[in-house]
């Protein structure tokens, strides 16, 4: 499901991914190559790994740049769009890098802005459905203010992305910086690191290698669960529509973790058996997004269902794991 392009032309531009070496960012700079585009991957790989780009490095048109969104950024060509997905996003890696969570979703946010009005640059923020902290409304709509703790544990996360958010807009409104904000919620797919902690890679590894899987409180809280390429689709619509945003990028379909955790010993035909944990502090109880907006201004909805996407994301992990 590839968006059309004005009068059928895609024309090429320089485009600079922060955050290119990660899970999702290195699917968006393969897309971005594929649709004939000069890709700048800006990544200092503390969550990025070189192993997500190694099939591009040898392409012409994509460079790698070893380098922090925070630090002085070296000398670029001229830039016509900006993807800032640079940041930690699984709970446990941001907690364990609380401070560069924070700066890079702000002063690297800051930094980014800079140079999209110093190039006349479209800017997309990557923010998240962790805004909605855990939510009192659902699904959860884009004119949903939240319901965050700004001391918890997962406040370095879900803060430093609202404040990104803040950010963004006054950019938008003070320096006419032409600007997107996307809210993702929960994304899977092949390239998530098998150790950082997420629901999905955490629950695949555990049943291919015969572990318990283990589900945090009764496993009744909820999460809705988005293929990577539906994702990616979804970010360069809200890029080519006309509406700064934010907006939710999700797939509807939602699961309990419990029924998630038999789904996945189900598709793998694993024996592990399920171990219940203590549920962490603020997380939250129940996750959907509302997509009609996505929908209306982009035509866009997510169409690879969780059971298929499961299917393809098990065959890499099982590639992946000794």
């Amino acid at each position: 499901m590839h968006a059309n392009y004005p009068d059928g032309v895609r024309t090429m531009m320089t485009m600079l991914v922060a955050g290119g070496a990660g899970f999702i960012g290195s699917h968006l700079c393969e897309r971005l190559l594929h649709d004939g585009h000069e890709v700048i991957c800006l990544d200092n790989l503390l969550t990025g790994r070189r192993e997500n780009i190694a099939h591009m490095l040898d392409q012409p048109r994509f460079t790698f740049l070893h380098h922090d969104a925070i630090g002085i950024l070296p000398a670029l060509p001229r830039i016509d769009q900006i993807f800032h997905a640079a940041s930690p996003a699984s709970p446990p890696v941001y907690q364990r890098n609380p401070l560069e969570t924070m700066r890079v979703n702000s002063e690297g946010t800051r930094q980014l802005l800079d140079l999209a009005e110093q190039n006349n640059a479209l800017f997309l923020f990557f923010s998240t459905s962790e805004v909605y902290g855990d939510p009192l409304e659902h699904p959860q709509r884009e004119t949903y203010f939240g319901n965050v703790s700004p001391c918890g544990p997962r406040s370095v996360y879900d803060e430093a992305k609202r404040y990104g958010e803040a950010l963004t807009m006054a950019y938008a409104r003070t320096r006419n910086v032409k600007v997107r904000i996307v809210r993702i919620f929960n994304t899977y797919g092949p390239r998530l690191d098998p150790n950082d902690g997420r629901v999905v890679s955490t629950f695949i590894v555990q049943a291919l290698q015969g572990d318990p899987l283990t589900i945090f409180g009764d496993g009744s809280q909820t999460r809705s669960f988005q293929y990577v390429d539906d994702l990616i689709e979804g970010l360069l619509r809200v890029m080519r529509g006309p509406h700064p945003g934010p907006i939710n990028l999700g797939n509807p379909e939602e699961y309990t973790m419990y029924e998630l955790a038999h789904l996945i010993l189900e598709l793998t035909g694993s024996e592990s058996p399920i171990v219940f944990e203590p549920l962490p502090q603020d997380d939250p109880k129940q996750r959907r997004p509302d997509i009609s907006l996505a929908q209306t201004l982009t035509g866009w909805q997510p169409e690879v269902c969780v059971r298929e996407g499961l299917i393809r994301t098990i065959a890499y992990f099982k590639e992946q794991i000794p």
